[in-house]
């Protein structure tokens, strides 16, 4: 008689977590600050910071996983295109594309602006490594081919945010992550946490160098992404409970977990959401950085919370 054993899975742990929270939200900050220079292009600073902060957060992360991985070898040559016509259907070596060319492309991108505004530029650790003479002439030879490198940013920033849960979502033997909802939730997730970033950016940093418009249009998108990312937990959890046995292991984690139900359900998604909704909508507060900022901190830790208890609660079974 076969026997079913159920166990959590222990190798993709906080590491991981922390990858795919920094890949999908430094992509996702990236491809909203430049559509929103699309549409709005006097906002150059808020382009300029966006591409920044996206960047090497989605350096920062990708850094964890290759120090974590086993073969370092085999991941130089998963950064190469050939790994692509190799092996078309691998979501890694898919992912690895996107990263590599949103960074290249969406620094390139955001370079005029820095010349521009020289700040950054100037400061000692940046000169010693740029000459600004060559950063100039750089510039100078990007203009043309700006809109472009913007809009290869946009495309393959939503490629790399979509990668974070398909790679999740590849993986048959976990289903919590086998879900056709888990991409969806990961990419309305990040561009969640991305709007909730540019907000303090825009309300801490550069308060005064941003139109209002801006501001109120982040925080209507942000009310409309926690709200849909609730609906989609709530289903993807009825999908769960009504699958296999793994699946409604990996759900009795999490709803009996309290780390799920109060950090992650309460106060990384429902008491932001309020906050922001009394904020946009006038309701009993005066809207300014005292409660947008602290509501946008509370979804940073929400967002970082879900992939943590993704990787936490993912159980397996196999028979013996």
């Amino acid at each position: 008689m076969e026997v079913m054993t159920y166990a959590t899975q222990n190798i993709w742990t906080d590491w991981f977590a922390v990858y795919l929270f920094l890949g999908g939200m430094g992509a996702a900050i990236i491809a909203v600050s430049f559509l929103t220079h699309m549409y709005m292009r006097e906002e150059k600073e808020l382009v300029m910071w966006g591409a920044i902060s996206g960047v090497f957060m989605m350096a920062l992360g990708s850094s964890m996983l290759f120090l974590h991985l086993i073969n370092q070898w085999a991941a130089i040559y998963i950064l190469t295109p050939w790994a692509i016509f190799h092996k078309p259907d691998s979501w890694i070596a898919w992912g690895s594309q996107f990263i590599i060319w949103l960074q290249i492309t969406a620094l390139l991108f955001a370079l005029p602006f820095m010349v521009a505004k020289p700040r950054l530029l100037n400061w000692p650790l940046v000169g010693t490594v740029l000459k600004m003479e060559m950063v100039r002439a750089l510039a100078a030879r990007v203009t043309p081919f700006q809109r472009i490198l913007g809009v290869i940013s946009i495309v393959t920033g939503i490629g790399t945010v979509a990668y974070t849960g398909l790679l999740l979502q590849s993986f048959p033997a976990v289903t919590l992550w086998h879900n056709p909802a888990l991409p969806i939730l990961f990419t309305v997730s990040a561009f969640s946490t991305a709007m909730a970033w540019l907000l303090i950016i825009m309300y801490m940093f550069i308060p005064h160098r941003v139109d209002a418009t801006i501001k109120v249009l982040y925080e209507r998108i942000d009310v409309a992404l926690i709200t849909a990312e609730l609906v989609i937990i709530f289903s993807f959890f009825n999908f769960t409970l009504s699958g296999s046995e793994s699946g409604y292991r990996s759900a009795e984690l999490l709803w009996n977990s309290m780390g799920w139900l109060v950090g992650f359900i309460g106060l990384g998604l429902i008491v932001p959401l309020i906050m922001e909704i009394k904020c946009v909508f006038g309701i009993g507060v005066s809207c300014g950085k005292h409660v947008i900022v602290p509501a946008s901190l509370m979804v940073l830790m929400g967002g970082f919370l879900l992939r943590h208890y993704f990787m936490a609660a993912g159980v397996y079974g196999y028979p013996w």
